[in-house]
Order: C-alpha cells, then structure tokens, then sequence
C-alpha cells in the first residue's frame, strides 16, 4: 500500500558541489517529525552539517534547507519538543569526517527549531556494548526520554532502546530487536510510529547487498515502559523481525499500491522513483507529451571522469524486487558529425553493465559494455554485438535471485536475442544497485544528438 508522494529536495545544497557525483555523500539518515501543523526533516550531510526544511503538507512544497549546525561528521539527527517548550536534538558521528565515532549526544536548539544554541552533551558512549551505534530517533512517553538506536553495524546489528527521566541521561539500556532465527539482518536504524488508531509500529531497513536496504515494518508494544519489537518467542524481551503480519488498521478502505516503477512518459513530468547522480541541468533531458516519449541529450562526459560512474546525468531507479524485467523502446537519433554518442539501458553499482546504440562514421551499432571496479576508475570492456539498420530498438534486462542479470535486445518488439555474459549486480556507495537510461558522447558539440525512450516499463 506504499506510494511516493513527493521529494523534499528537488536539488541539494550546496549546488555547484552537487552538480558532480557524489557517492557516499550528501544526505545520511533524516528523521521527519509532525510539530503545530508541519512537517519537519532535519538531515545530515557529514560534509557540511545538519539541515532542516519544513513544509505544510508532506506533498510539499518544502521550504529551501536552512543549515541548523554546520560541522564535519554530525550526523542522524532527530529533534524532541519538550512539554517545557525547549528544543533539543540528538545526533551521532561520523568517523570518517569527525574522528569521533559510536557516541550519541544532545544539544538545545533555539524556539523556532532551526539553530542549535549549545554545545551539546553526551548521553550515551556505545563503545563497550553498541559500537558504531548511530541514527538515534528521540521521544518522551510516560515521563520517560527515549533514545532508539541501532548498534552493531548497518548489516550485523540490532536495535538498542536507552531511556531515563532525565533529558541528559543517566541512559538505561536494553535490546528491543535483534536477527535471532529470522532471516532478516540488521535490523538497522528504525523509527517508532504509533497511528490514528492507537497502535504501534516500527520501521527499519535491512542491508540485502545489491538489492539496497530493504524497508520492513515490524509490530510493536509497549512491556514496562520498554518496547518490544517484532514478536519475541523466548520472551527474553528481545524481538524477531517478522516477513508476514497482520496489516495497521486503517480508518477507511486503501487499494493495493506499490511504489512507482514503469514509466510510460506519456505526461508532463517523470515518476518520483526517478533520481540523477547530481543535480539535474535542464538540457539533459526533456519530457514530450505530444509524442509520449522522454528525450535525453547525449551529455558530454566530464573530463575527469574514467568511466560512467562519474556522469551526472545518468537516470536510475532502485531495484523493486528481487526478480523482474525492464524492457524500453528507443529510437537514437546521434549527431552524424560526431562519432561514439551512446545511449541505452543499465544497471548500475560500483560496477556496471549496460546494452546501448554507439554511433560510429559508418553507422550506429548495438554493443555490450561492462566495467568492474568503476568506482576505482577501471576502464570499460565493450563488446560490439550487431550494426543497426534502424534507429527503433527495444532493449531488455532479466534480473534473477542475487541480483544475476542477463541483457537481451530485440529489432521488432517480439523475438529477443540474449547477451552471452551474465552480469552480477553489485552494490553502490551505501546503496543498492540500480537499473535505468543514459545517454553520454565523448566530443564537444553545440547540436548533441538524442534518443527518444518510448517507455520504460518493469514487469514480474
């Protein structure tokens, strides 16, 4: 029953470092909370520090990120409105930029919520019992200020709830979710939601490799003023996650939904599963209604880039499921003064596989292209499969259990004719894999060529 309903940053600050690739970087874990009549996101970038941006309804808009603490290494933020009108949030650090790591601490923001106005204190050292514990989510139930964090590591940990009658601690300690005899790793970062009709939930992901981190939602309830999460079968007070469960109650009937995939590009703009690897530049692509096709510009490859990894305008989408589909109809239409534009179907990590139309001075031809440890910088290996007599050509990728995937090609939309290699999906920078378009050439121009995608749909 999941949808997207919108994106909080459409372009992220700041722009001109966002305008090249970014991997790793940007933003971490967010919290968004719901205070006198608006949505609050406050999200880290390790980079330059805590920002908040605010919106009426969570549709949007959202109002332009302000900067609440700038620093290196703050990350996983999450605020707390206090019954004594004071403002506090919690976060943690990143090792790798503060030189710190595996603390929580508090510090008090302004009224408005969009300053931190102290230095902050430490509540809680996880060193001994919770390393690299992270991603606090802040609340106060009964008299009691809770802390939910996840300890452990992001595909090995479990979920630590800390609690005390004080805002600054003393913190007690307890374990409210771990793997146990469950399939489900992690279970990491996570937050608690308690619905309209009374009952409490908790979300979190699990790492899956390829396939990214994966959102599960588990049952929650409340023993001694101590959640217990997912079902605890020993009644240790330690909880399981669980991959079937009874669904919330809802006050009204909702259909079936699943978050957007297939793109038809029949209208004015793109589906929200969508995402480039910088921020967007309006001359990479253009929606065309009338036609029902998305064009994309063969955008020029940045000088220093090695390979496709470092290309902005690369169009991706998660992967939906663990076995599925994708077939698009394209029609490539190079600059015939130009040779090597190139545009086609991928699935993208920190290494890659794509099947493409490559313009040549004697034609356009169909080539398979892999590159292993492009986030290293390792050059492309391309395999040249057919020359094309016709522009159309519609392309396809299988992707089976552990992210195998096997790319196929056909001329009339009916037989299609595989590619011998099978390309294992791997993993981006604190990613999963993706799958999607791009169209790229080599030379400077002031007429880039195009390819016009029909339709990209993804099917079971």
């Amino acid at each position: 029953n999941w949808t997207i309903i919108g994106h909080a940053l459409k372009r992220q600050p700041p722009f001109d470092h966002f305008s090249k690739t970014q991997h790793g970087n940007g933003v971490w874990a967010p919290a968004i909370r719901f205070h006198h009549g608006e949505f609050y996101i406050y999200y880290p970038d390790p980079d330059f520090g805590i920002y908040l941006t605010k919106a009426k309804n969570a549709t949007g808009p959202w109002s332009e990120p302000v900067l609440v603490e700038a620093g290196k290494g703050l990350i996983d933020p999450c605020p707390l409105w206090d019954e004594d009108g004071k403002v506090y949030l919690a976060h943690a650090y990143a090792g790798s930029r503060a030189g710190i790591k595996s603390i929580i601490v508090v510090k008090q923001m302004n009224a408005k919520g969009d300053k931190v106005i102290d230095e902050g204190k430490l509540v809680y050292d996880g060193h001994e019992l919770d390393p690299t514990i992270e991603g606090p989510k802040f609340y106060k139930r009964n008299g009691y200020y809770y802390i939910f964090a996840p300890g452990g590591g992001v595909s090995t940990g479990w979920q630590t709830i800390l609690r005390s009658k004080n805002i600054y601690g003393p913190y007690e300690r307890k374990v409210a979710l771990d793997q146990g005899k469950s399939p489900i790793n992690g279970p990491h970062q996570g937050a608690w939601v308690n619905t309209p009709t009374g009952e409490d939930w908790f979300l979190h992901f699990q790492d899956k490799n390829a396939y990214g981190r994966v959102v599960h939602l588990q049952p929650m309830k409340w023993v001694n003023n101590w959640p217990v999460i997912g079902i605890d079968k020993d009644g240790d007070g330690i909880g399981e996650p669980v991959l079937t469960y009874k669904k919330p109650s809802v006050l009204k009937p909702v259909s079936l939904a699943t978050p957007a995939e297939s793109d038809e590009f029949n209208g004015t703009n793109l589906g929200l599963q969508w995402q480039w690897q910088a921020n967007p530049q309006a001359t990479w692509s253009f929606l065309n209604p009338t036609k029902g096709m998305l064009r994309l510009y063969a955008v020029k490859m940045p000088d220093s880039a090695k390979n496709l990894w470092d290309a902005p305008n690369l169009l991706l989408q998660k992967f939906p499921t663990e076995k599925f589909t994708v077939v698009t109809k394209l029609t490539f239409t190079p600059n015939a003064k130009l040779e090597n534009e190139k545009a086609g179907l991928m699935i993208a990590g920190l290494s890659y596989a794509n099947i493409a139309v490559k313009s040549k001075k004697d034609g356009n031809y169909l080539v398979y292209t892999v590159c292993k440890a492009a986030d290293k910088g390792k050059a492309e290996k391309e395999e040249v499969l057919v020359k094309l007599n016709s522009l159309t050509i519609y392309l396809s990728v299988w992707v089976s259990e552990g992210g195998k995937c096997k790319f196929s090609y056909s001329l009339d939309g009916d037989k299609y004719t595989f590619v011998n290699e099978i390309f294992t999906a791997e993993p981006g920078k604190w990613i999963g894999a993706k799958v999607g378009l791009f169209s790229v050439r080599e030379q400077k121009t002031n007429d880039a060529g195009y390819a016009d995608f029909d339709w990209f749909r993804i099917e079971n």
